[in-house]
């Protein structure tokens, strides 16, 4: 029973068609001369202005308005770690970028997204979940920030908010993994259409 709040971002699961999730990632590239957040595995991640991948600080808390991308456009899926060339010349793997990081000689620093909109996450929420959760929507309990994660293990601590949204928030939630009866539940969600970038009449 998760009766502590010991939140771990978004993991991928499964897909929405009942195949089973494979591990596939997409490679995107985050700015050689440094980005300003930390990013952590499980933390969603958007495309910035600039062309690279940079964390979402937005709630998700209408798609509209307060969408993960920004007004009108959503995020490219979850962060699942990345590799750059250290200041040592050594290729490096990590489970998180660490902000600020610049790669030397321009080196590319590459970030592995889980970018399927159809992929379901487990996630913990920030409170209590009974069945009436099942098909709410759901955003960030907090928004992401260079602080919302670990830097011993790379993971996100991201949770999710345990109150029933009936606006057009950008998650769905879709089933319970734990009890509902726990004081911190852990759910499967996904990405609302308009939440992802995929799905979004604007595109990327």
């Amino acid at each position: 029973m998760a009766s502590t709040a010991a939140p771990y971002g978004l993991k991928p699961v499964k897909r929405a068609d009942g195949m089973a999730y494979a591990g596939a990632t997409a490679q995107y590239l985050i700015d050689p001369a440094g980005e300003a957040t930390n990013i952590f595995t499980g933390q969603v991640v958007i495309i910035g202005a600039d062309g690279y991948l940079a964390i979402s600080t937005a709630s998700g808390s209408n798609i509209t308005t307060n969408n993960l991308g920004g007004s009108g456009v959503g995020a490219i899926g979850v962060f699942m770690g990345c590799e750059y060339v250290n200041a040592q010349g050594q290729l490096t793997h990590s489970m998180y970028y660490p902000a600020g990081y610049v790669a030397p000689d321009g080196t590319a620093i590459k970030a592995y997204v889980v970018d399927d909109p159809n992929v379901l996450f487990q996630v913990q929420m920030d409170g209590a979940g009974a069945q009436t959760i099942i098909g709410s929507n759901t955003l960030f309990a907090a928004v992401q920030s260079t602080s919302t994660g670990n830097t011993i293990t790379g993971n996100s601590t991201s949770a999710m908010d345990a109150t029933v949204q009936t606006t057009a928030a950008a998650f769905r939630v879709v089933a319970h993994v734990s009890d509902p009866g726990d004081a911190f539940v852990d759910v499967l969600v996904k990405f609302n259409p308009s939440a992802h970038s995929y799905l979004n009449a604007v595109g990327l």
